[in-house]
C-alpha cells in the first residue's frame, strides 16, 4: 500500500555549470533550499537543467528521488562522499514512503498549493558515471529500477520542505513505475507488454521508443544514453 501522505524532506535546486565533457553542462548539483519556492510549467523557478534536449520541460518539470534508496546505493557502492545528503541524483525532491513500486503513472500529487501528476520515470545518462565516478552508474541505475521519476504540473504554485505530499488521484493503479520501466528497460520485446504501455497516456518520447519496438522488433541502443562520449583517457565499459 501507498502512503497517501508523507513529508517532503529537502527541497533542492541547482544551476547549470560546465560538466565533466567538454561542451557540457549540467545542474545535477543540486543544493537544499529553504523557504518557499515558486513552481510553473516548467518546475521550481530558481532550478536549471544544462541538456534542454533532454532534460526538463513540461514532462520534466519535477525530479522525485526516494531517500530510502541511499541505503541501497550505500551497500552496492560502499562509501561515496555524494550519498552522504539528498541531491546526490539531482532531484528536486526528497523524501521517505515512496517509491517506483507504490507509485504509478498519472498519479496526482498536492503539495504546498501546487498541483502535481506523474509523467515519467527517470531513464538515466551518462551523467551520473561522471557524478559518482562509477563508470557503468547509469546501467545500475537503470537495472535496479532505482531511478526515480518525473512530475508535470498541473497547477502552479509554492511549496517549501516540510509540506505534505498527498496522493488525490491514482488512475492508473496497475501501473507501479516499476512495471512500466520494467518494459522500456528489458531487452526483449514483448509485444503484448507493449501494447498495454500504449494504450496508458505516455510521455511523447516514450511512445515513439515503444512504437518503434514494436514495429521493428528491436531493441534501441542505449549506449549513447548510458556512456556518452567518454572524458579524455577514459574507454567506456
Amino acid at each position: 500500500m501507498t502512503p497517501e501522505r508523507i513529508p517532503l524532506d529537502t527541497l533542492l535546486t541547482g544551476r547549470a555549470v560546465p560538466y565533466t565533457r567538454p561542451g557540457s553542462l549540467s545542474a545535477i548539483a543540486k543544493s537544499p533550499r529553504t523557504g518557499s519556492l515558486e513552481v510553473g510549467p516548467l518546475g521550481l523557478l530558481d532550478d536549471e537543467q544544462g541538456d534542454l534536449r533532454v532534460h526538463g520541460g513540461i514532462e520534466k518539470a519535477v525530479h522525485y528521488y526516494p531517500r530510502e534508496h541511499y541505503a541501497a546505493w550505500l551497500a552496492e557502492l560502499g562509501p561515496n562522499a555524494r550519498l552522504e545528503q539528498p541531491g546526490a541524483f539531482g532531484e528536486n525532491f526528497s523524501a521517505t514512503g515512496w517509491t517506483e513500486w507504490n507509485v504509478c503513472l498519472g498519479d496526482r500529487v498536492r503539495v504546498g498549493s501546487v498541483l502535481l501528476e506523474v509523467s515519467q520515470g527517470r531513464m538515466p545518462c551518462w551523467k551520473l558515471n561522471d557524478r559518482f565516478a562509477v563508470p557503468d552508474m547509469a546501467l545500475r541505475v537503470q537495472q535496479s529500477g532505482r531511478t526515480g521519476w518525473y512530475y508535470r504540473v498541473l497547477e502552479a504554485g509554492r511549496v517549501r520542505a516540510g509540506d505534505v505530499l498527498q496522493r488525490l488521484e491514482r488512475p492508473f493503479e496497475e501501473w507501479p513505475l516499476a512495471r512500466l520501466s520494467g518494459v522500456l528497460f528489458s531487452r526483449e520485446v514483448a509485444l503484448e507488454e507493449i501494447r498495454q504501455c500504449l494504450e496508458l497516456p505516455l510521455v511523447p518520447s516514450w511512445r515513439r521508443t515503444l512504437e518503434r519496438r514494436a514495429e521493428h522488433a528491436v531493441v534501441e541502443d542505449w549506449g549513447p544514453r548510458l556512456v556518452g562520449t567518454p572524458p579524455a583517457g577514459q574507454n567506456p565499459r
